[in-house]
């Protein structure tokens, strides 16, 4: 096993040095201490490093990753359940304005409101099949 210093998880991770004492702070993310208080990151450590970066970027708050790691299995469930409700929403929304867009690369109207699917997407009721002008 390998130690790592600050810098460089930091580096692998690709945020700065202050995100990782930040990430200590809020308890989701503790290295060891050298005898002078050096931060020590063994790759266990740092490998989790990776899977919190990569967990935020998934849109994860700090509190959901910190609930996660330590919460026991029913409780870990019930909120992967609750993200994975967020995401699939989060993916219908982006399908509904994918398929919009399309529409609009061929939609012959002048003005969106002339348009039944324009003017159905933009009050939140698109049409389950955009049809193209």
């Amino acid at each position: 096993m390998t130690d790592h210093r600050i810098g460089d998880v930091a580096a692998k991770v690709g945020v700065e040095t202050h995100v990782l004492r930040h990430w200590e702070d809020v308890g989701v993310l503790v290295p060891a201490r050298t005898p002078n208080g050096q931060r020590v990151y063994d790759d266990d450590l740092a490998t989790r490093a990776l899977i919190i970066r990569r967990c935020q970027r998934a849109g994860l708050s700090l509190a959901q990753i910190r609930a996660l790691a330590p919460s026991d299995e029913a409780q870990r469930l019930v909120l992967i359940a609750e993200e994975r409700e967020r995401v699939q929403a989060a993916i219908s929304q982006l399908r509904e304005t994918d398929a919009y867009l399309e529409h609009l690369r061929q939609c012959r109207h002048p003005l969106a409101n002339e348009c039944p699917e324009c003017s159905s997407f933009a009050v939140g009721t698109p049409p389950a099949r955009l049809t193209r002008h």
